[in-house]
């Protein structure tokens, strides 16, 4: 492998010293710090934000840029359930959006990222938003003991969780599957069906909040602000809204110490809260963006990066430590409260130049910010090639030297050279998946929607889902970025060859489930 490497004679030297650590098996730290729906267009650093991220600015200065990533899917759960895989969620059944008390949707026995991280000699941790699920039947978790299975029972030697998201019940942290600071005589009750006798909610007891929905959200109240589904008990335990970005930073921190202590090579699973809603960032970011809390939160989310980072250099791990930030979709603007954020958007653009945003089949709902940087390891630089989260899976593992098992991870590919050379070449193509699991395939240039059915537009949202159930729609993403003018019809020959690449990518898929059965 390295001599064929160096044969090319293509790759940098600082990629080539890239392979050597791997082939020596000097394994760096991985942080992978996954934001949740900050779209292309949010951070400072890809041109078209309002909101200064000085933090996520110096993190790319210092890696590779990517202008051509993409998430596993336009929402969260599916998105997640693909990075953790290495399987496109539109797969398998059950991966779509998760509600609070779903059961666990990676089943234990399915290989993940963080068992092969186990497998190389790592410790490893999950910390902040979880949204795939726990325990092992749906609405049947008793949330007042250890919920099992749990992320422990997915490679992950500790977890700081939140079971789902921070608009949805339970809202409390969950810590090696037990809810952390539950007092036994006020135990906490969870309910996606009817509300517990007696308890207000935002639908019929608007007086009682400080935060409005705009849509759905007008279930169980916490702390002023209503949420979906329902919650009775465990006051102790519930958090701040205001204080979620802090605990998870803190906790974040704390395993980072650890494990520097320990002297084991680590890798964490930082999935923060911002900048999904409710947005209530603390007190010393309100007011401080201009954009409202949309803005503010991501204020917060730069914070966060800033601390972690502060943290590696403060411990000399800094240059023996991958970072890696992303997101799990594009952004949006209204998803359920009254945060002014669509009134006080003004210029900013918090998908770029690309049209859609979460929920989407258009660029805007897959192509995410994404950063890789490996001090003094990778030449800082830009990359516009089609790179995908679903190869973190493959890439590392070959960095690692660790053998994935049959049938683990059938959809990830080995892009580490990729990944760490700007002028390396990615994927071949990248399979999107929308909200109504309609899929989408592009190769970097060209991008192709198959007719299929579905709203137009989320009229929740406003966003435009890219659904046409009469014609499909093909775009040159290098002409048009904002795929404006549907070409399908002067380019039926590109467009045939596209919708047979993606037959054989989905027919690939049920070869496997073939194997598998």
């Amino acid at each position: 492998m390295k001599d064929l490497i160096l044969s090319l004679g293509t790759l940098n030297f600082l990629v080539c010293s890239c392979v050597q650590e791997r082939q020596q098996f000097v394994h760096p730290n991985v942080l992978l710090i996954y934001a949740d729906d900050i779209g292309y267009g949010d951070l400072s650093c890809y041109g078209t934000s309002s909101v200064y991220t000085p933090n996520i600015d110096k993190l790319a200065s210092e890696g590779i840029r990517f202008t051509n990533a993409h998430s596993g899917a336009a929402t969260s759960t599916p998105s997640r359930y693909a990075m953790l895989t290495g399987e496109y969620a539109w797969r398998r059944r059950g991966t779509g959006i998760a509600a609070g008390n779903a059961a666990m949707i990676i089943t234990p026995e399915r290989y993940t990222l963080a068992d092969m991280f186990k497998d190389a000699g790592y410790q490893t941790a999950v910390i902040g938003k979880w949204h795939l699920g726990l325990g092992e039947k749906t609405g049947e978790q008793d949330w007042n003991n250890i919920v099992k299975p749990n992320p422990s029972d997915l490679g992950f030697d500790y977890s700081y969780i939140m079971a789902a998201t921070a608009d949805r019940t339970p809202c409390m942290f969950v810590e090696n599957g037990k809810g952390v600071g539950l007092d036994p005589n006020d135990p906490v009750f969870v309910s996606y069906e009817k509300n517990f006798p007696g308890e207000p909610t935002g639908k019929d007891n608007p007086e009682l909040l400080r935060m409005y929905p705009s849509h759905g959200h007008d279930q169980s109240i916490v702390n002023g602000i209503s949420r979906i589904g329902y919650m009775k008990g465990g006051k102790n335990a519930l958090w701040r809204d205001e204080d979620i970005a802090d605990s998870i930073t803190y906790h974040a921190v704390e395993f980072i110490e650890n494990n520097k202590k320990s002297g084991n090579p680590f890798f964490m699973y930082l999935a923060t809260n911002d900048i999904h809603v409710p947005r209530v960032p603390h007190e010393r970011f309100i007011g401080k963006s201009g954009l409202g809390p949309r803005g503010d939160a991501l204020l917060s989310f730069d914070w966060t990066v800033g601390e972690v980072m502060k943290t590696l250099k403060r411990l000399n791990l800094d240059e023996n430590t991958i970072v890696i930030l992303s997101s799990d979709n594009g952004a949006v603007i209204d998803d359920g409260y009254k945060d002014k954020a669509v009134e006080l958007l003004g210029t900013h653009k918090a998908t770029g130049k690309y049209r859609g945003g979460k929920y989407s089949s258009y660029e805007g709902g897959t192509r995410v910010p994404c950063i890789f940087r490996w001090k003094g390891k990778v030449q800082p630089g830009v990359s516009d090639k089609l790179m995908s989260q679903l190869d973190w899976f493959a890439s590392f593992a070959d960095m690692c030297g660790v053998q994935i098992p049959v049938g683990a991870a059938p959809d990830s590919e080995n892009h580490f050279l990729s990944w760490c050379d700007a002028t390396a070449k990615g994927r071949m193509f990248f399979v999107g998946q929308n909200v109504q699991n309609n899929l989408s395939i592009t190769d970097g240039e060209w991008k192709y929607i198959p007719a299929a059915t579905g709203p137009a537009i989320n009229q929740l949202t406003n966003t435009e889902l890219g659904n046409n159930s009469q014609e499909g729609q093909l775009y040159n993403l290098v002409i048009d970025p904002g795929e404006s003018k549907n070409i399908i019809f002067e380019n039926k020959k590109r467009a045939q060859i596209m919708h047979s690449e993606l037959l054989n990518i989905i027919e690939r898929g049920e070869h496997y489930k073939t194997l598998k059965e």
